[in-house]
Protein backbone atom coordinates (compact mmCIF):
# COMPACT_ATOMS: atom_id res chain seq x y z
CA UNK A 1 0.00 0.00 0.00
CA UNK A 2 3.04 2.11 0.36
CA UNK A 3 3.29 2.53 -3.53
CA UNK A 4 -0.25 4.07 -3.53
CA UNK A 5 0.55 6.36 -0.89
CA UNK A 6 3.47 7.59 -2.60
CA UNK A 7 1.29 8.30 -6.05
CA UNK A 8 -1.56 10.16 -4.04
CA UNK A 9 1.19 12.23 -2.11
CA UNK A 10 2.85 13.16 -5.43
CA UNK A 11 0.10 14.51 -6.65
CA UNK A 12 -0.89 16.51 -3.42
CA UNK A 13 3.19 17.90 -3.79
CA UNK A 14 2.64 18.78 -7.61
CA UNK A 15 -1.07 20.08 -7.50
CA UNK A 16 -2.32 20.06 -3.74
CA UNK A 17 -5.45 21.78 -4.65
CA UNK A 18 -6.38 19.98 -7.67
CA UNK A 19 -10.09 18.51 -6.77
CA UNK A 20 -10.01 14.74 -6.03
CA UNK A 21 -13.15 13.96 -4.79
CA UNK A 22 -16.92 15.91 -4.48
CA UNK A 23 -20.41 14.73 -3.54
CA UNK A 24 -23.67 16.76 -2.64
CA UNK A 25 -22.17 19.05 -0.21
CA UNK A 26 -18.97 20.47 -1.13
CA UNK A 27 -15.11 18.89 -2.74
CA UNK A 28 -11.67 17.32 -0.99
CA UNK A 29 -8.66 18.46 -2.80
CA UNK A 30 -5.39 15.84 -2.96
CA UNK A 31 -3.84 17.90 0.07
CA UNK A 32 -7.29 18.06 1.84
CA UNK A 33 -7.83 13.98 1.53
CA UNK A 34 -4.22 13.37 3.16
CA UNK A 35 -4.89 16.05 5.52
CA UNK A 36 -8.16 14.92 6.65
CA UNK A 37 -6.84 11.12 6.72
CA UNK A 38 -3.85 12.25 9.15
CA UNK A 39 -5.64 13.78 11.17
CA UNK A 40 -8.49 10.68 11.64
CA UNK A 41 -5.67 8.59 11.58
CA UNK A 42 -3.83 10.72 14.79
CA UNK A 43 -7.98 10.12 16.45
CA UNK A 44 -7.90 6.26 16.44
CA UNK A 45 -7.44 4.80 18.99
CA UNK A 46 -4.53 2.79 20.08
CA UNK A 47 -6.36 -0.54 20.71
CA UNK A 48 -8.41 -0.34 17.77
CA UNK A 49 -6.81 -2.88 15.34
CA UNK A 50 -10.33 -3.69 13.11
CA UNK A 51 -12.64 -0.33 12.11
CA UNK A 52 -16.06 -0.52 10.19
CA UNK A 53 -16.81 1.76 7.88
CA UNK A 54 -20.75 2.07 8.36
CA UNK A 55 -20.78 5.25 6.14
CA UNK A 56 -22.90 6.86 3.07
CA UNK A 57 -21.09 6.81 -0.39
CA UNK A 58 -19.00 10.34 -0.34
CA UNK A 59 -16.00 12.25 1.01
CA UNK A 60 -15.96 10.58 4.06
CA UNK A 61 -15.82 7.06 3.16
CA UNK A 62 -12.78 8.22 1.36
CA UNK A 63 -11.27 9.98 4.24
CA UNK A 64 -12.06 7.02 6.31
CA UNK A 65 -10.54 4.43 3.89
CA UNK A 66 -7.31 6.31 3.68
CA UNK A 67 -6.80 6.90 7.76
CA UNK A 68 -7.11 3.07 7.76
CA UNK A 69 -4.55 2.68 5.36
CA UNK A 70 -2.41 5.11 7.04
CA UNK A 71 -2.68 3.62 10.57
CA UNK A 72 -2.09 0.39 9.35
CA UNK A 73 -5.69 -0.75 10.40
CA UNK A 74 -8.09 -3.67 9.06
CA UNK A 75 -10.82 -2.05 7.36
CA UNK A 76 -14.67 -4.00 7.18
CA UNK A 77 -16.77 -1.91 4.90
CA UNK A 78 -20.37 -2.34 6.32
CA UNK A 79 -22.85 -2.56 3.70
CA UNK A 80 -26.02 -0.32 4.55
CA UNK A 81 -28.17 -2.34 2.96
CA UNK A 82 -27.49 -5.29 4.75
CA UNK A 83 -29.93 -6.37 7.37
CA UNK A 84 -29.95 -5.49 11.27
CA UNK A 85 -29.35 -9.52 11.65
CA UNK A 86 -26.05 -9.41 8.93
CA UNK A 87 -24.70 -6.18 10.38
CA UNK A 88 -24.43 -7.73 13.76
CA UNK A 89 -23.01 -11.05 12.39
CA UNK A 90 -20.12 -9.20 10.54
CA UNK A 91 -19.49 -7.05 13.79
CA UNK A 92 -18.75 -10.49 15.88
CA UNK A 93 -17.49 -12.64 13.27
CA UNK A 94 -14.68 -9.71 12.26
CA UNK A 95 -13.81 -8.28 15.77
CA UNK A 96 -14.61 -5.01 14.52
CA UNK A 97 -13.54 -2.75 17.67
CA UNK A 98 -14.59 1.04 16.11
CA UNK A 99 -17.03 2.41 14.19
CA UNK A 100 -16.37 5.07 11.70
CA UNK A 101 -19.69 7.21 10.95
CA UNK A 102 -20.12 10.60 9.16
CA UNK A 103 -22.07 12.13 12.28
CA UNK A 104 -24.17 11.00 15.05
CA UNK A 105 -25.43 7.70 13.60
CA UNK A 106 -28.21 5.93 15.63
CA UNK A 107 -28.20 2.58 13.73
CA UNK A 108 -24.61 2.28 14.46
CA UNK A 109 -25.06 3.01 18.02
CA UNK A 110 -27.22 0.63 18.73
CA UNK A 111 -24.85 -2.03 17.67
CA UNK A 112 -23.39 -1.15 21.11
CA UNK A 113 -19.40 -0.42 20.07
CA UNK A 114 -17.87 2.78 20.09
CA UNK A 115 -18.34 5.14 17.22
CA UNK A 116 -16.09 8.17 16.02
CA UNK A 117 -17.68 10.48 13.06
CA UNK A 118 -15.18 11.37 10.81
CA UNK A 119 -14.49 15.17 10.30
CA UNK A 120 -13.80 16.94 6.68
CA UNK A 121 -12.30 20.09 7.05
CA UNK A 122 -10.38 19.97 3.64
CA UNK A 123 -7.33 21.69 4.92
CA UNK A 124 -3.92 20.24 3.89
CA UNK A 125 -1.27 19.50 6.65
CA UNK A 126 2.13 17.45 7.43
CA UNK A 127 1.59 14.42 4.91
CA UNK A 128 0.47 11.52 6.87
CA UNK A 129 3.07 8.88 8.13
CA UNK A 130 2.63 5.50 6.81
CA UNK A 131 2.47 1.98 9.04
CA UNK A 132 2.27 -1.44 7.15
CA UNK A 133 -0.61 -3.85 8.48
CA UNK A 134 -3.50 -2.55 6.08
CA UNK A 135 -5.81 -4.99 5.16
CA UNK A 136 -9.55 -5.02 4.10
CA UNK A 137 -11.83 -7.83 5.11
CA UNK A 138 -15.07 -8.19 2.48
CA UNK A 139 -18.12 -9.55 2.91
CA UNK A 140 -20.02 -10.53 -0.18
CA UNK A 141 -23.70 -10.59 -1.78
CA UNK A 142 -25.50 -10.82 1.46
CA UNK A 143 -27.45 -13.48 -0.23
CA UNK A 144 -27.05 -15.55 2.95
CA UNK A 145 -27.58 -13.98 6.73
CA UNK A 146 -23.87 -15.19 7.24
CA UNK A 147 -22.29 -13.91 4.42
CA UNK A 148 -18.69 -14.99 4.65
CA UNK A 149 -15.17 -12.73 5.27
CA UNK A 150 -12.97 -11.99 2.31
CA UNK A 151 -9.48 -11.45 4.02
CA UNK A 152 -6.90 -8.93 1.46
CA UNK A 153 -4.27 -8.15 3.76
CA UNK A 154 -1.12 -8.40 1.53
CA UNK A 155 -0.89 -5.82 -0.47
CA UNK A 156 -3.64 -7.15 -3.20
CA UNK A 157 -5.94 -3.45 -3.14
CA UNK A 158 -3.14 -1.36 -3.74
CA UNK A 159 -1.88 -3.85 -6.67
CA UNK A 160 -5.26 -4.15 -7.84
CA UNK A 161 -5.42 -0.55 -8.65
CA UNK A 162 -2.56 -0.10 -10.44
CA UNK A 163 -3.31 -2.63 -12.65
CA UNK A 164 -7.01 -1.48 -13.43
CA UNK A 165 -5.43 2.23 -13.93
CA UNK A 166 -3.20 0.38 -16.16
CA UNK A 167 -5.70 -1.43 -18.10
CA UNK A 168 -8.41 1.10 -18.99
CA UNK A 169 -5.65 3.53 -19.37
CA UNK A 170 -6.63 5.85 -16.25
CA UNK A 171 -4.88 9.57 -16.76
CA UNK A 172 -5.47 12.74 -15.23
CA UNK A 173 -7.68 13.98 -17.20
CA UNK A 174 -10.36 11.14 -15.69
CA UNK A 175 -13.81 11.81 -14.48
CA UNK A 176 -15.59 8.92 -12.39
CA UNK A 177 -18.98 9.10 -11.64
CA UNK A 178 -19.81 6.96 -8.42
CA UNK A 179 -23.05 5.22 -8.38
CA UNK A 180 -22.37 1.78 -6.37
CA UNK A 181 -22.01 1.50 -2.83
CA UNK A 182 -18.57 2.26 -1.38
CA UNK A 183 -19.27 -0.91 0.74
CA UNK A 184 -18.80 -3.07 -2.84
CA UNK A 185 -15.09 -3.73 -3.14
CA UNK A 186 -14.98 -2.58 -6.83
CA UNK A 187 -16.78 0.51 -6.08
CA UNK A 188 -14.17 1.24 -3.45
CA UNK A 189 -11.13 0.75 -6.17
CA UNK A 190 -12.85 1.90 -9.30
CA UNK A 191 -14.30 5.66 -7.18
CA UNK A 192 -11.27 5.77 -4.83
CA UNK A 193 -8.04 4.18 -5.73
CA UNK A 194 -7.75 4.46 -9.06
CA UNK A 195 -9.26 8.13 -9.52
CA UNK A 196 -6.13 9.12 -6.62
CA UNK A 197 -3.31 6.76 -7.96
CA UNK A 198 -3.98 8.15 -11.76
CA UNK A 199 -4.27 11.85 -10.41
CA UNK A 200 -7.77 11.73 -11.32
CA UNK A 201 -11.14 12.83 -10.14
CA UNK A 202 -14.60 11.32 -8.58
CA UNK A 203 -18.06 12.42 -7.75
CA UNK A 204 -20.31 10.57 -5.29
CA UNK A 205 -23.49 10.60 -6.32
CA UNK A 206 -24.77 9.22 -2.52
CA UNK A 207 -28.51 9.22 -3.09
CA UNK A 208 -28.89 7.34 -6.06
CA UNK A 209 -25.79 4.59 -4.77
CA UNK A 210 -27.97 4.41 -1.40
CA UNK A 211 -31.26 3.56 -3.84
CA UNK A 212 -29.19 1.08 -5.98
CA UNK A 213 -28.06 -0.98 -2.68
CA UNK A 214 -31.74 -0.95 -1.99
CA UNK A 215 -32.45 -2.68 -5.33
CA UNK A 216 -33.70 0.80 -7.09
CA UNK A 217 -32.08 2.16 -10.37
CA UNK A 218 -34.54 5.26 -11.33
CA UNK A 219 -32.31 8.31 -12.12
CA UNK A 220 -29.10 6.40 -13.84
CA UNK A 221 -29.31 8.36 -17.33
CA UNK A 222 -30.05 12.00 -15.27
CA UNK A 223 -27.27 11.42 -13.10
CA UNK A 224 -24.50 10.49 -15.71
CA UNK A 225 -26.17 13.29 -17.88
CA UNK A 226 -25.76 15.93 -15.41
CA UNK A 227 -22.52 14.60 -14.70
CA UNK A 228 -20.66 14.18 -17.99
CA UNK A 229 -18.24 11.98 -16.52
CA UNK A 230 -15.43 10.03 -18.72
CA UNK A 231 -15.42 6.62 -16.69
CA UNK A 232 -17.86 4.61 -14.64
CA UNK A 233 -18.86 1.12 -13.61
CA UNK A 234 -21.90 -0.66 -13.89
CA UNK A 235 -24.28 -3.90 -12.83
CA UNK A 236 -26.14 -5.23 -15.51
CA UNK A 237 -29.51 -4.34 -13.73
CA UNK A 238 -28.05 -0.77 -13.19
CA UNK A 239 -26.93 -0.80 -17.56
CA UNK A 240 -30.78 -2.00 -18.31
CA UNK A 241 -31.93 0.54 -15.92
CA UNK A 242 -29.97 2.98 -18.39
CA UNK A 243 -30.92 1.83 -21.72
CA UNK A 244 -34.50 1.98 -20.77
CA UNK A 245 -34.50 5.60 -19.74
CA UNK A 246 -32.33 6.63 -22.47
CA UNK A 247 -34.85 4.93 -24.95
CA UNK A 248 -37.56 6.13 -23.00
CA UNK A 249 -36.58 10.03 -23.59
CA UNK A 250 -34.69 9.45 -26.99
CA UNK A 251 -31.87 10.49 -25.21
CA UNK A 252 -27.50 9.57 -26.14
CA UNK A 253 -25.41 8.92 -22.93
CA UNK A 254 -23.24 12.25 -23.00
CA UNK A 255 -20.21 12.00 -25.60
CA UNK A 256 -17.56 12.60 -22.37
CA UNK A 257 -17.62 9.05 -21.96
CA UNK A 258 -14.82 6.94 -22.72
CA UNK A 259 -15.30 3.93 -20.69
CA UNK A 260 -17.86 1.89 -18.98
CA UNK A 261 -17.23 -1.34 -16.71
CA UNK A 262 -19.93 -3.83 -16.60
CA UNK A 263 -19.93 -6.69 -14.23
CA UNK A 264 -21.17 -8.55 -11.07
CA UNK A 265 -22.64 -10.58 -13.55
CA UNK A 266 -23.27 -11.70 -17.04
CA UNK A 267 -24.26 -8.96 -19.65
CA UNK A 268 -27.10 -9.87 -21.89
CA UNK A 269 -25.68 -9.44 -25.71
CA UNK A 270 -28.50 -8.11 -26.55
CA UNK A 271 -28.64 -5.87 -23.76
CA UNK A 272 -24.91 -4.65 -24.70
CA UNK A 273 -25.34 -3.90 -28.08
CA UNK A 274 -28.42 -1.67 -26.98
CA UNK A 275 -25.85 0.05 -24.82
CA UNK A 276 -23.67 0.92 -27.62
CA UNK A 277 -26.32 1.89 -29.96
CA UNK A 278 -27.23 4.28 -26.98
CA UNK A 279 -23.55 5.89 -26.58
CA UNK A 280 -22.52 3.93 -23.70
CA UNK A 281 -19.07 2.51 -23.93
CA UNK A 282 -19.21 -0.66 -21.72
CA UNK A 283 -17.06 -3.40 -21.58
CA UNK A 284 -17.41 -6.88 -20.01
CA UNK A 285 -15.58 -7.76 -17.19
CA UNK A 286 -15.47 -10.76 -14.54
CA UNK A 287 -14.21 -11.03 -11.10
CA UNK A 288 -14.98 -12.46 -7.84
CA UNK A 289 -14.27 -10.65 -4.47
CA UNK A 290 -11.53 -14.00 -3.39
CA UNK A 291 -9.65 -12.28 -6.48
CA UNK A 292 -10.02 -8.45 -5.31
CA UNK A 293 -12.74 -7.58 -7.54
CA UNK A 294 -11.32 -7.58 -11.07
CA UNK A 295 -9.76 -10.81 -12.98
CA UNK A 296 -10.05 -10.12 -16.79
CA UNK A 297 -11.39 -7.03 -18.72
CA UNK A 298 -12.12 -6.01 -22.13
CA UNK A 299 -9.98 -3.12 -22.89
CA UNK A 300 -10.27 0.46 -24.60
CA UNK A 301 -10.31 -0.48 -27.80
CA UNK A 302 -10.03 -4.42 -27.79
CA UNK A 303 -13.13 -5.23 -26.83
CA UNK A 304 -14.41 -8.69 -28.28
CA UNK A 305 -17.89 -9.40 -27.99
CA UNK A 306 -19.32 -12.39 -25.69
CA UNK A 307 -16.00 -12.53 -23.89
CA UNK A 308 -14.66 -10.60 -20.74
CA UNK A 309 -11.53 -9.68 -21.87
CA UNK A 310 -7.78 -10.46 -21.20
CA UNK A 311 -6.46 -11.34 -17.34
CA UNK A 312 -5.24 -8.55 -15.70
CA UNK A 313 -1.11 -8.28 -16.40
CA UNK A 314 0.66 -10.37 -13.32
CA UNK A 315 -2.81 -13.11 -13.44
CA UNK A 316 -2.30 -16.43 -14.36
CA UNK A 317 -5.34 -18.19 -15.63
CA UNK A 318 -6.09 -21.34 -16.28
CA UNK A 319 -9.02 -23.61 -17.07
CA UNK A 320 -9.14 -27.05 -14.91
CA UNK A 321 -12.20 -29.38 -15.45
CA UNK A 322 -14.14 -26.78 -17.15
CA UNK A 323 -13.03 -24.19 -13.81
CA UNK A 324 -11.59 -21.15 -13.81
CA UNK A 325 -8.06 -21.27 -11.65
CA UNK A 326 -6.84 -18.16 -10.58
CA UNK A 327 -3.32 -17.35 -9.54
CA UNK A 328 -1.26 -14.03 -8.83
CA UNK A 329 -1.05 -10.98 -6.16
CA UNK A 330 -5.03 -10.40 -6.00
CA UNK A 331 -5.66 -13.76 -4.82
CA UNK A 332 -7.33 -13.24 -0.93
CA UNK A 333 -5.32 -14.59 1.97
CA UNK A 334 -8.28 -16.70 2.69
CA UNK A 335 -11.55 -16.91 4.20
CA UNK A 336 -11.69 -14.99 7.78
CA UNK A 337 -11.60 -17.83 10.57
CA UNK A 338 -10.09 -20.34 7.60
CA UNK A 339 -7.25 -21.88 6.48
CA UNK A 340 -5.01 -19.77 4.36
CA UNK A 341 -5.80 -19.58 0.72
CA UNK A 342 -5.15 -22.42 -1.80
CA UNK A 343 -3.19 -21.71 -4.83
CA UNK A 344 -4.13 -21.35 -7.48
CA UNK A 345 -7.70 -20.29 -6.38
CA UNK A 346 -10.61 -22.30 -7.66
CA UNK A 347 -13.16 -19.83 -8.61
CA UNK A 348 -16.09 -21.54 -8.67
CA UNK A 349 -17.26 -20.70 -12.29
CA UNK A 350 -17.07 -22.37 -15.30
CA UNK A 351 -15.48 -20.44 -18.20
CA UNK A 352 -13.01 -21.38 -21.48
CA UNK A 353 -10.00 -19.60 -22.72
CA UNK A 354 -9.53 -19.11 -26.42
CA UNK A 355 -6.23 -18.76 -28.31
CA UNK A 356 -5.82 -15.12 -27.64
CA UNK A 357 -5.93 -15.57 -23.96
CA UNK A 358 -9.38 -13.75 -23.61
CA UNK A 359 -11.93 -15.58 -21.35
CA UNK A 360 -15.23 -16.45 -22.20
CA UNK A 361 -17.77 -17.05 -18.57
CA UNK A 362 -20.41 -19.71 -18.55
CA UNK A 363 -21.40 -19.68 -15.33
CA UNK A 364 -21.24 -20.82 -11.75
CA UNK A 365 -20.27 -24.74 -11.54
CA UNK A 366 -22.86 -25.16 -8.43
CA UNK A 367 -25.65 -23.59 -10.53
CA UNK A 368 -24.93 -26.12 -13.59
CA UNK A 369 -28.25 -28.13 -14.03
CA UNK A 370 -28.20 -31.86 -15.58
CA UNK A 371 -31.45 -32.17 -17.32
CA UNK A 372 -32.97 -35.77 -17.16
CA UNK A 373 -31.51 -36.44 -20.71
CA UNK A 374 -27.90 -36.03 -19.35
CA UNK A 375 -26.76 -32.85 -20.64
CA UNK A 376 -25.30 -29.93 -18.54
CA UNK A 377 -26.72 -26.42 -19.05
CA UNK A 378 -25.27 -23.72 -17.17
CA UNK A 379 -28.79 -21.73 -16.22
CA UNK A 380 -26.54 -18.44 -16.64
CA UNK A 381 -26.46 -18.90 -20.42
CA UNK A 382 -29.98 -19.63 -20.69
CA UNK A 383 -30.90 -16.45 -18.43
CA UNK A 384 -28.92 -14.02 -20.58
CA UNK A 385 -31.17 -15.08 -23.76
CA UNK A 386 -34.18 -14.31 -21.30
CA UNK A 387 -32.87 -10.89 -19.65
CA UNK A 388 -32.59 -9.61 -23.37
CA UNK A 389 -36.49 -9.42 -23.21
CA UNK A 390 -37.96 -6.05 -23.28
CA UNK A 391 -39.56 -5.67 -19.64
CA UNK A 392 -38.00 -8.57 -17.84
CA UNK A 393 -35.98 -7.29 -14.73
CA UNK A 394 -35.01 -10.92 -13.20
CA UNK A 395 -34.99 -14.27 -14.21
CA UNK A 396 -33.43 -17.65 -13.12
CA UNK A 397 -33.64 -20.74 -14.88
CA UNK A 398 -34.09 -24.47 -12.98
CA UNK A 399 -34.14 -27.90 -13.43
CA UNK A 400 -37.40 -30.41 -12.72
CA UNK A 401 -38.52 -34.11 -14.12
CA UNK A 402 -39.66 -32.31 -17.35
CA UNK A 403 -36.25 -30.19 -18.10
CA UNK A 404 -35.85 -26.85 -18.03
CA UNK A 405 -37.95 -23.99 -15.97
CA UNK A 406 -38.24 -20.33 -15.99
CA UNK A 407 -38.95 -17.48 -13.31
CA UNK A 408 -39.13 -14.16 -15.03
CA UNK A 409 -39.68 -10.94 -12.81
CA UNK A 410 -41.04 -8.40 -14.76
CA UNK A 411 -39.76 -4.65 -14.43
CA UNK A 412 -42.05 -2.53 -12.24
CA UNK A 413 -44.83 -1.19 -15.23
CA UNK A 414 -44.29 -4.19 -17.69
CA UNK A 415 -46.51 -6.39 -15.80
CA UNK A 416 -48.79 -6.04 -18.41
CA UNK A 417 -46.68 -7.92 -20.65
CA UNK A 418 -46.99 -11.02 -19.45
CA UNK A 419 -50.53 -10.92 -18.54
CA UNK A 420 -51.28 -13.75 -20.20
CA UNK A 421 -49.63 -17.50 -20.55
CA UNK A 422 -50.02 -16.99 -24.18
CA UNK A 423 -47.28 -14.07 -24.05
CA UNK A 424 -44.86 -15.83 -21.68
CA UNK A 425 -44.70 -18.43 -24.04
CA UNK A 426 -44.07 -15.91 -26.93
CA UNK A 427 -41.26 -14.92 -25.04
CA UNK A 428 -39.45 -18.58 -24.66
CA UNK A 429 -40.04 -19.15 -27.99
CA UNK A 430 -38.62 -15.90 -29.21
CA UNK A 431 -36.18 -15.47 -26.63
CA UNK A 432 -34.72 -18.68 -26.77
CA UNK A 433 -35.02 -19.74 -30.25
CA UNK A 434 -31.08 -19.90 -30.97
CA UNK A 435 -30.44 -22.10 -28.10
CA UNK A 436 -30.64 -25.44 -28.62
CA UNK A 437 -33.73 -27.63 -27.98
CA UNK A 438 -32.59 -29.01 -24.91
CA UNK A 439 -31.65 -25.62 -23.11
CA UNK A 440 -34.71 -24.37 -23.84
CA UNK A 441 -37.22 -23.88 -20.78
CA UNK A 442 -40.20 -26.12 -21.64
CA UNK A 443 -42.70 -23.28 -18.65
CA UNK A 444 -42.28 -20.01 -17.05
CA UNK A 445 -43.63 -18.73 -14.18
CA UNK A 446 -44.08 -15.02 -14.00
CA UNK A 447 -43.88 -13.37 -10.58
CA UNK A 448 -44.70 -9.51 -9.88
CA UNK A 449 -41.54 -7.51 -8.23
CA UNK A 450 -43.65 -6.96 -5.36
CA UNK A 451 -44.83 -10.46 -5.05
CA UNK A 452 -41.25 -11.82 -5.56
CA UNK A 453 -39.22 -9.85 -2.35
CA UNK A 454 -42.27 -11.21 -0.32
CA UNK A 455 -42.13 -14.85 -1.46
CA UNK A 456 -38.00 -14.32 -0.49
CA UNK A 457 -36.74 -14.78 -4.20
CA UNK A 458 -34.94 -11.59 -4.49
CA UNK A 459 -32.03 -10.29 -1.72
CA UNK A 460 -32.43 -7.10 0.10
CA UNK A 461 -30.12 -5.28 -2.77
CA UNK A 462 -31.98 -7.50 -5.85
CA UNK A 463 -30.00 -10.74 -5.87
CA UNK A 464 -31.88 -13.91 -7.50
CA UNK A 465 -31.92 -16.47 -4.67
CA UNK A 466 -31.70 -19.57 -6.41
CA UNK A 467 -32.63 -21.84 -3.49
CA UNK A 468 -35.56 -20.25 -3.00
CA UNK A 469 -36.74 -20.37 -6.94
CA UNK A 470 -35.75 -23.79 -7.16
CA UNK A 471 -38.16 -24.70 -4.75
CA UNK A 472 -40.85 -22.29 -6.15
CA UNK A 473 -40.63 -24.23 -9.69
CA UNK A 474 -39.85 -27.66 -8.22
CA UNK A 475 -42.93 -27.13 -6.68
CA UNK A 476 -44.85 -26.51 -9.96
CA UNK A 477 -47.90 -25.29 -7.98
CA UNK A 478 -49.95 -21.69 -7.66
CA UNK A 479 -48.28 -19.25 -5.89
CA UNK A 480 -48.78 -19.92 -2.33
CA UNK A 481 -51.48 -16.88 -0.74
CA UNK A 482 -49.43 -14.05 1.45
CA UNK A 483 -50.33 -13.93 5.35
CA UNK A 484 -52.08 -10.62 6.09
CA UNK A 485 -48.77 -9.61 8.14
CA UNK A 486 -46.80 -9.53 4.45
CA UNK A 487 -49.28 -8.06 2.88
CA UNK A 488 -49.61 -5.01 5.42
CA UNK A 489 -45.74 -4.95 5.15
CA UNK A 490 -45.54 -4.68 1.43
CA UNK A 491 -48.81 -2.37 1.56
CA UNK A 492 -47.93 0.83 -0.58
CA UNK A 493 -47.98 4.09 1.78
Amino acid sequence: MRSFLDAVAAHARSTPDRTLFTDAHGALSYAGLLGDAARLAGRLPREARVIGLYLPNGREWAVAQVACIVAGRIAVPLPRFFSPQQIRHILRDAGVELILTAGADEAAAETGLACLPVTLTGEAGALPAFRDGFGEIIYTSGSTGAPKGVRHESGQMGWQAAALAGAIGATAEDSYLSVLPLSLLLETLCAIFVPAFAGGRAHFETGLAEAVGRGSARGIAAAFAARRPSVGVVVPELLRAWVGELVATGATAPESLRFVAAGGAPVPPGLAEAAWRLGIPVHEGYGLSECCSVVALNRPGARVAGTVGDPLPGLSLRIRDGEILVDGPSVTDGYLGGAPAARPWATGDLGALDAAGRLTVYGRKDNLIVTPFGRNVSPEWVEAALLDAPGVGWCAVDGDQQGLAALVIPLPGAEDRFADDGASEALLAQRCRDLPAYARPSRVTVVPLARAKALGLLTDNGRVRRPAVRALLQANAPLPPLSPAVLEERREP
